[in-house]
């Protein structure tokens, strides 16, 4: 592909940039945190420790506007079918959108309709809460399980496990995803089958994890209680009513969802209803109107002041011009522990593409970054060691409130300590000569010194983002979760690719359904060498294990 203007006067400010450190561009310029900060409701966005001045950034800004950006977000939002692939639009912003205004898809409104599930979602969730609709032997619902996979899993789990605060007092959550037999077995464990509500999550109601889990769960309630107790403990997600009652619900607890809604932008949908069931309605709500808050401001900010687009463009000058095709999120919160695991699918499903929107292969550039994190300040004691002395940097986004839902003698302190000195460490750095003076001032020898002075230095011009909340509240928590999903689109934007398909899970869920057969019944089929070796290998060890067990 040609390059383009802002492509080629990028390529210029990446030779001309390169060898300029952050400490300078500090040195050089005593406003620059002011300069790149932006204060949106109770969110700080401090994007000054960057490699970046403003000669880069304004080409950048340029990319954004050669790729038509301010068009293509008007897109998304007013119901154009940008999921080409699927002919689908693009809108789990609708279900966070509190105006009276109508969004049209096919020359129909679909507010009504998600007004019609969310007030559904509404009434079903206090029901459960307050006790009015109970189990088969008429015990309060008490132990919440949801069951899915990806996106139907992620989001809720997620964002529960980030919410535990606001939960009820009598209410627990579970999540079974994993086909693995394990998953089913620990929750089972744990849980009274009276005082149980399953909600199967699967909008065909036939995806193989999510059913298999779903009747093993079936399996073990009627067990206990009967076939009649189906209808009392299960609910379901989905939009294929005729499944869903051959399965034994009552289609009068299915919650419908739509094709404009892609699984892993769905908590936002009924997929939330565990979310609303575990922390209430109205967190619920609260949470949808964080998050559109956030899709206001992506919406109508400036590029230059937009801070999804921001975080987008530093990523794009990261991946595509430094080629560092990786990087961190680390929260600082321990209730946001999951959130690395989330923004993985959110990131890498959406923008792990190699087909551009005009279906040619991408061969020029890079996509879709690979997404790593955990929780501060456990991580620094396990992979910062890489952030801070491997070869290659990591740019990191940096998230914590200055508030904690726990405020405990000095622990936030030490935390927020932590976090702002790892922020300073990564972009600082520490010279050999500082590390030979350090050395020297606690007494040891020259041969120590000069043995000891490398490995204790630090390169810095280490990159990062800081994202500081007043407290974690739904509000808030849904304010960052749609600011990330609107940076992984506008980087979308930028690649030329779909970021709302995800053809690349189809391949080896079509072949396990091939190999499945072989191991159940021996059936053969044409595999490499390798494959057909494992294949007997498993069915051999199997065989014999539970021959054994017998």
């Amino acid at each position: 592909m040609a390059v383009s203007t802002a492509v080629a006067k990028l390529l210029e400010e990446y030779k001309r940039f390169a060898p300029i450190t952050m400490n300078e561009l500090f040195a050089k310029d005593s406003k620059r945190a002011e300069k790149y900060t932006i204060e949106f409701e109770n969110l700080v966005f401090d994007y000054s420790k960057n490699r970046f001045d403003e000669q880069v950034l304004q080409s950048l800004l340029s990319l954004a506007e050669e790729h038509h950006l301010k068009e293509r977000i008007e897109d998304m939002f007013s119901g154009k079918k940008i999921n080409v692939t699927e002919n689908r639009a693009v809108l789990h912003t609708a279900l966070r959108n509190f105006s009276n205004n109508p969004i049209y898809v096919d020359g129909q409104d679909i507010m009504p309709e998600i007004r019609r599930v969310l007030a559904k979602m509404k009434s079903f969730s206090e029901a459960v809460r307050n006790g009015s609709f109970k189990g088969y032997t008429g015990k309060k619902l008490t132990n919440i399980v949801n069951i899915g996979i990806g996106g139907s899993d992620l989001g809720p789990y997620m964002v529960t496990s980030a919410l535990k605060k606001y939960w009820a007092k009598d209410i627990s959550c579970y999540f079974i995803s994993n086909i693995d037999g394990t998953a089913c077995a620990e929750v089972l464990s744990k849980i009274n089958p009276e005082e149980t509500l399953f909600i199967v999550a699967s909008k065909t109601f036939t995806t193989i994890e999510t059913l298999t889990n779903a009747k093993t769960c079936r399996e073990w309630l009627v067990k206990a209680l009967g076939n009649q107790a189906v209808a009392n403990h299960f609910v379901a997600l989905s939009t294929n009513a005729k499944a869903v009652a051959e399965f034994g619900i009552d289609t009068n607890n299915m919650f419908e969802f739509w094709d404009f809604v892609g699984g892993r932008y769905s908590l936002w949908s009924a997929i939330g209803l565990s979310i609303a069931l575990a922390v209430g309605y109205d967190n619920f709500e609260a949470l949808l109107k964080g998050a559109e808050a956030m899709d206001k401001h992506f919406r109508t900010a400036p590029l230059e002041k937009n801070i999804p687009v921001l975080m987008a463009l530093i990523g794009i000058w990261y991946n595509d011009y430094y080629n560092i095709h990786r990087y961190g999120v680390i929260p600082y919160d321990q209730y946001l522990k999951f959130l690395p695991s989330y923004l993985q699918q959110l990131d890498m499903e959406s923008n792990g593409k190699s087909v551009r929107l005009d279906n040619k292969k991408i061969t020029d550039y890079a996509t879709g970054p690979a997404l790593f994190g955990g929780a501060g300040t456990d991580v620094q004691h396990s992979f910062f060691q890489l952030l801070h002395q491997g070869t290659e940097p990591v740019p990191v986004d940096f998230i914590i409130p200055a508030v904690s839902q726990n405020e405990i003698g000095k622990h936030h302190e030490i935390l927020l300590a932590n976090i702002l000195a790892q922020a300073e460490a990564l972009m600082k750095g520490k010279t050999k000569e500082e590390a030979a003076a350090e050395l020297r001032s606690a007494g040891k020898d020259e041969a120590t010194i000069e043995k000891l002075k490398l490995n204790k230095s630090f390169d810095g011009n280490r990159p990062s983002n800081m994202f500081i909340i007043n407290k974690l509240t739904p509000y808030n928590l849904g304010m960052l979760i749609a600011m990330y999903e609107h940076k992984v689109y506008t980087q979308g934007v930028i690649w030329e690719i779909d970021s709302f398909d995800q053809w690349g899970v189809e391949l080896g869920k079509q072949l396990a359904l091939k190999i499945l057969p072989e191991l159940e019944n021996g059936v053969s089929a044409v595999h490499d060498s390798s494959t057909t070796k494992l294949i007997n290998k498993v069915r051999e060890l199997r065989s014999a294990a539970l021959s054994k067990s017998a």
